[in-house]
């Protein structure tokens, strides 16, 4: 492994963001769905603007779904009360749009249907997982301290801890590296909506006090940069001051820009997607990995055709940070984890209304969600080849050989591991 230095920014926002109140509205109707149908095909999607909700997708389901009643709750529990932020549950004007699943996808993703008769995914694509020993919760520093910053920000305005606070706020921190281990923070970056009559003077300091020294004073010096609301306020915010999409945080959402990302966004959409199901068994795996010290950085691709059950292709990339050879590793994922969509949900239990709670502050590195297990570790450990690569194959890895075509040689080996 090449030793660097750089710097490495990610960013949160808190779930009054209008991008991430979508997010959770999308999550709240499939939650509510899949708590009355575990079976139900979810696919929602939700904008928000001034004062109004609007709610379209495609459901198949046996539960009755009140779209408007789960959304009204929900800009409640987020604190969308009050007018002068923007938003106010109780006067918000809802609009839906949903119909049935296309029988065309629905042929592909159930057992039984299509042309492969096993539960196929619901759609093509590449999702990526990844994991590193930088934090407790194998993520990267930098959003990890992120998503911290926006939930104490949530904290402090529910608890009233700061006077004057509404629901929309962002973070955003920069981590100094050296030698590719994390340094210091150079910079953070705090945006909260506030309330006109609140003095920027007194937000500065009680941003700083109760919400940057908690989390990030560890990584402080008095060289790091600090910025609260840079523009000198922020009183029009939530859906008034930017309109809101489902699936616009992806970045937010994964691991702060840190690896690659297959593009597909997670909320409102049921487990047989892949998108989702996909990346948090990719998660999955490369915690696993770096949980069972095979290497300090991990990032796994996974890739699906609708309709078809197998992976068309996994690979691995450990950044020469493995202590044996990523073929060995490729193997060992063979031997250890199932990864047709069927199986992931069984093996996560992906089919609990768990995702509201994932709509906001970051979908991984947080042990509540099944995907977080470093439940084979051990098993990881006790298999690996006794052998460790060399010090040449460190600084020079080889070039990852674990990616398998969808060929008839391939799927065989897949359905024998």
């Amino acid at each position: 492994m090449v030793l660097q230095n750089y710097t490495i920014t990610s960013e949160s926002v808190t779930e009054g963001h209008p991008d991430k109140v979508c997010d959770q509205i999308s999550d709240a109707i499939l939650d509510n769905l899949l708590a009355q149908d575990p079976d139900s095909r979810v696919a929602v999607e939700t904008m928000v603007t001034t004062g109004s909700v609007h709610i379209a997708g495609e459901v198949t389901t046996k539960g009755f779904l009140d779209a408007q009643r789960v959304a009204k709750q929900t800009l409640k529990e987020i604190g969308y009360t009050n007018p002068e932020f923007g938003m106010d549950a109780e006067d918000a004007g809802i609009w839906t749009n949903i119909h049935k699943q296309s029988s065309d996808i629905s042929q592909g993703v159930s057992e039984g249907q299509g042309e492969d008769k096993e539960q196929g995914a619901g759609d093509q694509g590449m999702m990526y997982g990844y994991a590193c020993n930088e934090t407790e919760e194998l993520m990267p520093l930098p959003i990890t301290l992120a998503h911290k910053l926006t939930k104490r920000l949530s904290i402090v305005r529910k608890a009233e801890l700061i006077r004057g606070l509404g629901p929309d706020g962002k973070s955003q921190v920069s981590i100094e590296y050296e030698n590719n281990k994390p340094k210091r923070l150079s910079a953070v970056v705090i945006a909260q909506q506030h309330l006109d009559a609140v003095s920027e003077e007194y937000l500065k300091k009680e941003i700083l006090e109760k919400v940057i020294r908690p989390i990030c004073k560890e990584w402080m010096d008095e060289q790091t940069q600090i910025h609260i609301n840079s523009t000198g306020k922020f009183i029009i915010g939530g859906p008034e001051g930017d309109t809101g999409l489902t699936g616009r945080k992806i970045i937010v959402d994964t691991y702060g820009g840190v690896g690659r990302h297959g593009g597909g966004a997670f909320s409102g959409k049921d487990p047989s997607k892949v998108d989702r199901s996909g990346a948090y068994a990719a998660r999955y795996i490369a915690k696993n990995i770096v949980a069972a010290e095979l290497a300090e950085k991990c990032e796994v691709q996974l890739s699906y055709a609708i309709g078809v059950a197998n992976p068309t292709s996994i690979n691995i990339d450990c950044f020469g940070t493995n202590k044996i050879s990523e073929e060995k590793i490729s193997r060992l994922i063979y031997e250890n984890f199932k990864l047709k969509p069927k199986e992931i949900i069984e093996t996560l239990n992906l089919k609990k209304p768990i995702y509201q709670k994932t709509a906001a502050y970051g979908h991984f590195g947080r042990n509540e969600f099944p995907w977080e297990e470093t439940n084979k570790a051990d098993s990881l450990k006790q298999t690996t080849p006794p052998e460790t690569i060399s010090q040449t194959e460190q600084i020079m890895p080889q070039q990852n050989t674990i990616t398998q075509n969808i060929s008839e040689q391939s799927l065989e080996n897949y359905k024998n591991y």
